[in-house]
């Protein structure tokens, strides 16, 4: 028997030693089917937002109560290691919708197509991609740095797995006889807490926001002498609760960088640029008749790119003694026979001649690939960040967590680099705007999936699951979520585009239509009205009407200006009708980064600014990247984890107190408030607030007219939504689940 692996404080909940049913054939499709509809909902929350929240959490929860039901229902109750399949399978949708929905909508704004065969080669490859680079390095993060990397949303996942752990698995933990019977009734007290906050969670966001309850960001703008400054939270609990899972640490971290953009630098440019007669590059218009928005969109976001770029940077090379163990150790099982020395079950990766194998192959296909216009140095450029970054994110996972892993700001970095290759090369116009983005794409969606991917081995590791099967199982997510995700991108934008006329837009405008060979008709409400086909012009210049795509007639008039769904400008069709269009906020950096250097528009000045404040944080001694990603996240993003940090360091601090918990170490003061029913509360947050983005990508996207009626009566007649008390209403019911988690997260005080 081969010695234990495990360092000696650690042991899985589920011994090595133990034969419970793993890798079912029901465990892993229910973790697909939940990995296609998270990864709907999440694409839809992208794009409105540019935020995710880990899917893994709420897969978990979702699958112990569906395992349960069918237990019930007279069928067999599912393992901890059958529920620990199936949220890792269920985990890629998440990490792969974030990915399409940071990246793929750019191609949108430099004037091209949302192409289905290239969507779905995005996804499919760069989450095969991530996962598979992320094998070599499972044994040096999850098992040697056990206790330097805690995986924050990892480890609340493998308590919610325990906290549901039937009677099979506990006597296969060793929890039996008087100790098991107390074990069960603390995993039932634990069950209780998760799923209650799963319920209260998923209540309170639907009502919140597909139902119009209240207010869902409250938000303060401040006039002389802080003109342009503005506070806002948005008050989700799933936000909420990935603060308190994270820290008061980086959560403050995070939101002081929000408070800088917020409360200095915008204010700080509305105040120099109020008088200018003309805009201020890269602005358009006057500063002031900016918002703050405004402000941030044209400059702010430039600053956060840099101090981001830069801060990912300094971690990537702080990070290399890793990454370069992980290499050489890795590469060292290359070629070995591992039937001489079969490691235990908990240490069983996918053997490292596949993984090269399988890398190679993916290499291969991205270079061949017609529709990513890709070439050789692209493939490379892929191969390359894609390894590093996707070492970063897996690191970055286990400081902060999968939510906030700054995933957009490794892509930033991928395309700075590669951009300014291509531009040393001399490679530039729209074919590389096409490359570029493909290898932005391609990475950023590799390196959300390898934090994904360690998360979960993580959450295994803590349970005591096989790392080899669960490899399986998250490659059978990726690929089955990535499959289904470009189909609902493209319907998402159809959804919401709408055909201008041209007599709106560009009056009289004309073009050689011999030369136009695309054809196209109208798509959704508008094509009852008109079912001709059109040839497709993609203008690109701004001489006689706005740059974008055209339908034009066969004699080269145009007819219609074709506003896409996504970051589009217009929000009415002709008939007066109201559009739900996605904003993408991340997806326009990404065309701004490659538009601007390709074409040498970037505005290199402001990018600067945020390079020297990520130096001077790291020359303080303050984690440079957490705050950047402050600076880079909207103050309503980073205020509810503040939020979330700070109840985590009342509760602590209380319990600190404690008589029997005074003779403490700091480090079994942090362990017990990881274990305590305030993370699990948090986790349960967490995935009501997920959850429940499903409801509302269903009622936005699917039942408009309900949306709109909703939305129209909560203006004329809730307080709580619309008026000028309503950002304080707002506030108290977001302070009911906030204290709530204050008191669920105390200790009882031990009677001696």
């Amino acid at each position: 028997m081969p010695n234990d692996p495990t360092p000696p404080a650690v042991r899985p909940y589920i011994p090595a030693s133990a034969n419970l049913p793993e890798l079912s054939f029901r465990a892993l499709l229910m973790g697909v089917l939940l990995g296609m509809v998270f990864g709907a909902s999440s694409l839809y929350l992208v794009l409105k937002v540019g935020l995710t929240v880990s899917a893994s959490i709420p897969v978990a929860v979702i699958a112990i109560t569906l395992f349960r039901l069918t237990n019930k229902l007279g069928g067999k109750d599912s393992t901890i290691l059958e529920n620990s399949i199936t949220q890792t399978a269920g985990s890629a949708g998440e990490s792969i919708a974030f990915g399409l929905g940071v990246t793929m909508p750019a191609i949108l704004i430099l004037g091209f197509d949302l192409e289905i065969s290239r969507v779905m080669l995005v996804g499919i490859l760069g989450g095969l991609l991530g996962i598979l680079l992320m094998i070599p390095m499972r044994r040096t993060m999850i098992v040697l740095q056990h206790n330097e990397l805690k995986y924050p949303e990892g480890t609340a996942c493998a308590e919610v797995l325990k906290a549901a752990a039937t009677q099979t698995s506990r006597e296969a933990a060793g929890e039996i006889g008087d100790g098991g019977a107390q074990a069960q009734d603390d995993a039932g007290k634990r069950a209780k807490v998760i799923f209650g906050g799963f319920g209260l969670g998923l209540l309170y966001k639907v009502l919140n926001v597909a139902f119009k309850g209240w207010k869902d960001t409250p938000e303060v703008v401040f006039g002389a002498p802080l003109k342009a400054g503005s506070i806002g939270a948005e008050i989700s609990p799933e936000l909420l609760g990935v603060g308190y899972i994270i820290g008061p640490r980086i959560a403050s971290v995070m939101a002081a960088g929000g408070v800088l953009s917020y409360l200095l630098l915008i204010p700080m440019i509305k105040f120099f640029g109020e008088y200018l007669n003309v805009p201020l590059a890269p602005g358009t218009k006057l500063i002031s008749e900016m918002s703050p928005n405004d402000i941030r969109g044209a400059y702010v976001l430039y600053i956060g790119a840099g101090a981001v770029a830069t801060g990912g940077l300094i971690s990537l090379v702080r990070a290399m003694p890793t990454i370069w163990h992980s290499l050489t150790a890795g590469l060292a099982g290359l070629g070995k026979n591992v039937a001489v020395a079969l490691p235990l079950r908990t240490d069983q990766d996918i053997p490292m001649k596949w993984v090269f194998i399988g890398s190679l192959a993916i290499i291969v296909v991205i270079t061949l690939a017609t529709p990513l216009h890709m070439n050789i140095l692209g493939a490379i450029l892929i191969l390359v960040f894609g390894f590093l970054f996707a070492t970063v994110s897996s690191r970055l996972t286990g400081e902060i967590g999968s939510s906030s892993n700054p995933i957009s700001g490794m892509t930033v970095a991928t395309l700075l680099f590669t951009c300014l290759i291509f531009l040393l090369m001399g490679w530039t116009g729209g074919q590389y705007y096409v490359t570029a983005l493909s290898v932005g794409a391609i990475v950023c969606i590799a390196s959300s999936n390898a934090g994904t991917t360690s998360q979960d081995l993580k959450t295994g590791f803590l349970v005591g699951s096989t790392p080899r099967l669960q490899q399986y199982a998250i490659l059978a997510g990726a690929l089955s979520s990535a499959l289904i995700l470009g189909p609902i991108l493209l319907k998402l934008n159809d959804a919401g585009t709408v055909y201008v006329p041209a007599a709106q837009v560009a009056p009289g405008l004309t073009t050689d239509a011999a030369k136009l060979v695309d054809t196209a008709t109208l798509q959704g409400p508008q094509a009852a009205q008109d079912a001709h086909t059109y040839r497709v012009w993609h203008k690109t210049d701004t001489a006689g009407g706005p740059a974008g795509k055209y339908l034009v007639d066969d004699a080269g008039k145009v007819a219609y200006l074709v506003d896409p769904g996504i970051n589009g400008q217009y929000h009415k069709r002709p008939d007066g009708s109201e559009v739900k269009k996605y904003d993408a906020p991340k997806a326009v950096l990404m065309s701004y980064i490659i538009k601007g250097i390709l074409d040498r528009q970037l505005p290199w000045t402001l990018v600067l600014f945020g390079v020297m404040i990520a130096i001077v944080l790291e020359m303080s001694g303050i984690p440079s990247l957490a705050f950047a990603v402050g600076v880079y996240l909207p103050l309503s993003s980073s205020a509810p984890l503040f939020i979330g940090g700070m109840v985590r360091w009342l509760v602590d601090r209380r319990n600190g107190k404690l008589a029997h918990n005074a003779q403490q170490t700091e480090e079994e003061k942090q362990l017990a408030g990881d274990r305590s029913p305030g993370v699990l509360l948090a986790s349960g947050y967490i995935a009501g607030g997920a959850l429940a983005g499903i409801i509302i990508a269903f009622t936005a996207g699917i039942l408009t007219n309900f949306d709109q009626a909703i939305g129209a009566w909560a203006e004329k007649n809730n307080p709580f939504f619309e008026g000028a008390s309503s950002d304080a209403l707002s506030l108290l019911p977001y302070a009911v689940i906030v204290l709530l988690l204050y008191w669920v997260g105390r200790e009882k005080k031990v009677v001696s």
